[in-house]
C-alpha cells in the first residue's frame, strides 16, 4: 500500500506539454466536424452553447502563451500559488471567465482558425521557456511546469463537457492528460483532507490516502473509495454529485470515513 502523500508529485513538462496539445488536437479535430445547429445546442455548463465552450477551451490553452509573453513576475518569496492549491481557487475566476468566453466566442465565428492559431502560439511560445520560468496567472504566479498541468484539467474536463453536449462526439483522451488532471485532482484532496484513514483508488492513475483518523499501515485498509479516472473528475469539477455516482454504481465507498460527499466538489 502507498504512503500518504505528503508533497506533489512531479510531472515531467515535455510530456505534460505534448498531452496537452495532443488532447487540444483531438478537441480541434472533433469541432471541426460540428454543425451550426450542434455549435448552438447548449451544455451543462449554465448557459454556454456548444460554441462558447469550444471558444473557452482555446481560452485556457492560450493563458499560457499570454502569460509567457508578459515579462516574468519578480520572484516572490513563497510561491503563491502551488499546484495543489489551484484547484480550490477556480470558483473565484468563474465571473470573468464567463465574460471573456462569451467575447471570444462572438469574435471569432471561425473556430478552426482560432484553433490553428492558439496551437501554433502555445507551441511557440513553450519551445524556449524553461521549466521554472514563472508565470502570472488569473489567481496568482505559479512556475510554467504547475501551470502546465492545470491545462491537462482544463483540456480533458471541457473534453468531457463536449462530450456530454453533443450526443455521439466521442472525443478521444490523450492517455497522459487524462492521467495527470486524474493525479493532480487526486492529490488536491489529500492536500484539502490530510490524513491517512481512507484510501481512494482510480485505477490505474492514482491512489491516495486522506481523511483524519487512524492511519491504516498493513492488509486491506479499513476504509475504501474507488471509482474510474472520469467518474473521479466529474466527481471533483461538481459535473456528477457524490449521492448520485454511489446510486449509480459509479462509485464503491466501503467504511465509515468512506464517505467523500462533504470534501467535493474540488473546483466550482
Amino acid at each position: 500500500m502507498p504512503p500518504a502523500r505528503k508533497r506533489a508529485r512531479t510531472y515531467d513538462p515535455v510530456k505534460i506539454r505534448t498531452a496537452v496539445l495532443t488532447q487540444f488536437g483531438h478537441v480541434r479535430q472533433a469541432v471541426g466536424t460540428l454543425s451550426e445547429e450542434q455549435l448552438a445546442s447548449p451544455t451543462r455548463l449554465g448557459d454556454w452553447t456548444v460554441r462558447e465552450l469550444a471558444a473557452h477551451i482555446t481560452m485556457a490553452v492560450d493563458a499560457i502563451s499570454r502569460g509567457l509573453d508578459r515579462d516574468e513576475p519578480e520572484k516572490p518569496e513563497k510561491p503563491a500559488l502551488t499546484l495543489l492549491e489551484w484547484p480550490l481557487t477556480t470558483a473565484d475566476r468563474a465571473g470573468d471567465i464567463d465574460d471573456g468566453t462569451r467575447d471570444l466566442a462572438a469574435s471569432h465565428p471561425d473556430l478552426d482558425a482560432l484553433y490553428a492559431d492558439t496551437g501554433e502560439r502555445f507551441a511557440r511560445t513553450l519551445a524556449q521557456a524553461p521549466a521554472d520560468r514563472l508565470v502570472g496567472s488569473r489567481t496568482g504566479t505559479m512556475t510554467l511546469a504547475d501551470y502546465l498541468v492545470t491545462r491537462t484539467v482544463e483540456v480533458v474536463v471541457h473534453t468531457d463537457d463536449l462530450n456530454a453536449a453533443v450526443p455521439g462526439l466521442d472525443i478521444p483522451y490523450d492517455r497522459q492528460a487524462l492521467a495527470a488532471c486524474t493525479r493532480l485532482l487526486a492529490d488536491a484532496l489529500a492536500a484539502k483532507a490530510p490524513g491517512g484513514s481512507t484510501e481512494v483508488r482510480i485505477p490505474p492513475y492514482a491512489v491516495v490516502q486522506c481523511v483524519e483518523g487512524p492511519r491504516h499501515t498493513r492488509g486491506t485498509p479499513p476504509n475504501v473509495v474507488e471509482t474510474d479516472p472520469l467518474t473521479w473528475i466529474r466527481l471533483a469539477t461538481g459535473r456528477v454529485a457524490w449521492p448520485e455516482a454511489i446510486e449509480d454504481a459509479k462509485v464503491s465507498a466501503s467504511g465509515e470515513r468512506a464517505d467523500l460527499g462533504g470534501l467535493l466538489p474540488l473546483m466550482g
